[in-house]
């Protein structure tokens, strides 16, 4: 069977489908997966053993230009690559109007949310099988959900990232954390009196501090937070895949709610998640190690409770 997956984005929404392409190839013999991602994250599903072909879009930076000509050859050249293929099933995992073209040009039958399900109804109209899966629950289980409706089988194992081959956990020596303290909205950043604590906490331990930055602003915030202190540095601008080797060989991961945040919970490192603008209902930290998180939209965790979970890991 050869299948299609489309879910372009963003880096956690990523993250969080891995577990459902472990099951699918688990559970459905010779099956042959194809993925639609967006390119910035196309390290993402190169990444799985199942995932056969990744197919690159560039919706992000088309949007910038969308009459151009490079930009009108690039989605021809997509649809013409997806078209060309002969699939059996197209699942849409995302279940938004900017993604659903790229689901109508393929072959196959088309499975995605229901009309209550989806983020977007509209997309629905454009399912030949439509699937009921609960929204208010963890991403993690709701795409493990959606997959084992469309592909009818059934799981009750612990979510597999299918990342264990690629990363190896091996905490380097000297050991050290990693931290994302920054974020690109101003509501979800956490108190510097608070990563202050937890700074102190983590070098008593006798670890180095690794900072995490996604812009030059960011970057900025994060070398004021280590202005003082030895041992602590601001990670380069890397790629995917050095950040996730970065991760797995990390002690612990302390982090907002972001992507990489959820990406050291996918590698196995123990990961402490600090929500404030978001709530964990549906995006908790989930990996096969220790993972905390804590608050929730518009109530910030105490430095108290953060800390408490460092101790628990160890």
């Amino acid at each position: 069977m050869r299948v299609l997956i489309v879910r372009t984005s963003s880096l956690g929404d990523l993250i969080h489908m891995l577990p459902a392409i472990t099951d699918i190839a688990r559970h459905v013999p010779g099956v042959e997966i194809d993925w639609v991602v967006e390119e910035a994250f196309a390290e993402i599903p190169a990444w799985h053993p199942a995932v056969r072909q990744v197919i690159k879009i560039a919706h992000r930076r088309w949007r910038k230009a969308w009459w151009s000509n490079q930009a009108r050859q690039e989605r021809k050249a997509v649809l013409e690559r997806i078209r060309s293929a002969r699939y059996d099933l197209v699942l849409d995992m995302q279940a938004l109007l900017k993604s659903v073209w790229l689901v109508r040009a393929a072959s196959g039958v088309h499975h995605g949310l229901d009309w209550r399900s989806a983020r977007e109804p509209l997309c629905t109209l454009f399912y030949d099988v439509k699937h009921r899966i609960p929204f208010w629950q963890p991403a993690v289980k709701r795409q493990r959900d959606l997959a084992a409706a469309v592909f009818e089988y059934a799981y009750d194992d612990p979510p597999d990232f299918g990342l264990g081959r690629r990363f190896l956990r091996q905490v380097k020596n000297p050991p050290y954390a990693v931290i994302m303290p920054s974020a690109s909205r101003d509501d979800k950043l956490w108190p510097v009196a608070c990563w202050d604590g937890v700074f102190d906490r983590l070098q008593m331990q006798g670890l180095g501090l690794v900072l995490l930055a996604g812009s030059e602003r960011e970057a900025d915030r994060a070398h004021a937070l280590i202005a003082a202190r030895e041992n602590a540095v601001v990670q380069p601008r890397s790629s995917l895949t050095d950040l996730a080797r970065l991760l797995a060989e990390s002690r612990i991961m302390i982090g907002l709610d972001s992507g990489l945040t959820h990406l050291a919970a996918a590698v196995g490192t123990d990961t402490v998640g600090i929500y404030k603008a978001s709530t964990p209902v549906r995006t908790p930290v989930t990996g096969n190690g220790q993972t905390f998180s804590l608050g929730d939209r518009d109530h910030e965790p105490t430095l108290e409770m953060v800390l408490d979970a460092v101790r628990k890991v160890f």
